[in-house]
């Protein structure tokens, strides 16, 4: 087996809680994966700059060259340095959706989030607890008296509901706006809004092409929807076991441990032969 390019999801995978992870044992699974001409990939619905924020301690032992990134589930694909791809929703698509959620779903008080290249906005209505749990996953927060009015490039809009309805109402706006924009769902309630055919494996894709890759040279590791594209295409993909049943209906081959049991890093050792820390 000769991989080339790993990518993780962050949330629920690689990450344990609180943005947590063994920083010095991945720090030395990188540095062995770079000895072999792999690349660490974070793939996750967070943004761009959160990401970037999450793996600055590897700067400390010269290895965040090593990484790059898939942020927004997609929407934005980056090396070090450069930015290679960036998708936006249009403002007919942000209108379409914010006003449907208006219509149909805003009786259940539920948050809307759009991530944009400048910032986070949120509605005013959101509690300073909300402002502190959001911040955990993007960055610049702000409250707007009105989300249309906002003036940025919207990378996705996001819908917080409790977590066990996440996938009804994927269902839902999926049946009511079909192949106009890509809807899924990630960790924490959220219901993500995308631009058409935006997911992590289409965004693997601009890499592999980047670095002249093929799908046999990827692995990859996800536990939610958000990352059944990427498990369904790749011959060397691991789901957690912490995953929720219905993904375990969809994708059968596991991860030797969950994440927080460090589990992707474990799975990397013994796959890639790697010294176990």
């Amino acid at each position: 087996m000769t991989i080339k390019l790993i990518a993780s999801d962050m949330d629920g995978t690689f990450l344990t809680s609180q943005d947590a992870y063994d920083q010095a044992r991945f720090a030395k699974v990188l540095a062995q994966l770079k000895e072999q001409n792999v690349r660490f990939v974070a793939a996750s619905g967070r943004q761009l700059a959160n990401l970037e924020e999450l793996f600055a301690p590897m700067a400390d032992y010269g290895l965040l060259d090593q990484i790059d990134y898939i942020g927004s589930n997609g929407s934005v694909v980056a090396v070090p340095g450069q930015v290679l791809s960036a998708v936006y929703l249009t403002a007919e698509q942000i209108q379409k959706v914010i006003q449907w959620n208006a219509k149909h779903a805003s009786i259940n008080e539920n948050l809307i989030v759009l991530a944009g290249t400048k910032g986070t906005y949120v509605s005013n209505h959101a509690t300073a607890e909300i402002i502190a749990m959001l911040s955990q996953f993007y960055p610049n927060v702000t409250q707007v008296e009105k989300l249309l009015d906002i003036d940025d490039q919207i990378l996705g809009v996001s819908f917080i509901w409790p977590h066990d309805e996440v996938q009804k109402y994927v269902k839902i706006i999926e049946d009511l706006f079909g192949d106009d924009i890509h809807v899924t769902g990630s960790g924490f309630g959220s219901v993500d809004i995308l631009p058409k055919d935006v997911n992590k494996a289409n965004a693997l894709k601009i890499l592999q092409d980047y670095y002249d890759l093929t799908d046999n040279q990827v692995m990859v590791f996800g536990d939610n929807s958000n990352d059944l594209e990427m498990l369904q295409k790749y011959e060397h993909a691991f789901l957690m076991p912490n995953a929720a049943d219905f993904m375990h209906t969809a994708h059968d081959k596991e991860a030797v441990a969950t994440n927080v049991e460090t589990g992707v890093l474990k799975t990397i050792e013994k796959e890639l032969g790697l010294t176990p820390s």
